[in-house]
């Protein structure tokens, strides 16, 4: 009889310790939810801040150059691109409890055509030492390489997760 407390006493413990362990999980799932829900926000807001500072620049800064002021709006907009690209995969991902590579390539895309703008607008302004505009070539060339493997590999991925019928 004795030995039969002992184990109904461990059992009692034993299912005790699998609710905390659960309410420790709910609450750990509950915390990752609000925290990507709070990052899509974030995510969200910068954008129209962004968006909202890169018109009220364009528009303050016409005076100096058409095409100056243009080039930094277009700078600015596709940074609008990649937090709303960001917004739309952390949706996604609340939705379907899966992520896709297919937004990152994306992301990554637009990222690299961005620092090529940035470069281009920037270096170009410039008078540069041949050193430096030998780093301007190689960073030119290495997100140029950088959009062209990406593209390729979101042609890929598209095919193979999309296979005509």
């Amino acid at each position: 009889m004795l030995k039969w407390r002992e184990e109904y006493g461990f059992t009692i413990m034993a299912t005790q310790t699998q609710k905390m362990f659960q309410s420790s999980i709910n609450l750990m799932e509950w915390l990752e939810k609000w925290g990507y829900i709070t990052a899509g926000i974030s995510f969200l807001i910068l954008g129209m801040v962004v968006f909202l500072n890169g018109w009220g620049t364009f528009l303050f800064s016409l005076h100096a150059g058409v095409l100056k002021a243009a080039m930094r709006l277009m700078v600015d907009l596709l940074l609008v691109i990649i937090f709303m690209e960001l917004f739309r995969t952390l949706l996604e991902f609340l939705k379907t409890h899966t992520l896709t590579l297919e937004p990152f390539l994306y992301i990554g895309i637009v990222a690299a055509i961005r620092r090529i703008l940035t470069l281009t607008a920037h270096d170009t302004a410039l008078h540069v030492s041949p050193e430096q505009f030998q780093r301007y070539l190689w960073d030119l060339s290495l997100h140029g390489a950088l959009v062209f493997v990406m593209t390729l590999s979101l042609f890929v991925y598209k095919k193979e997760t999309h296979p005509k019928h």
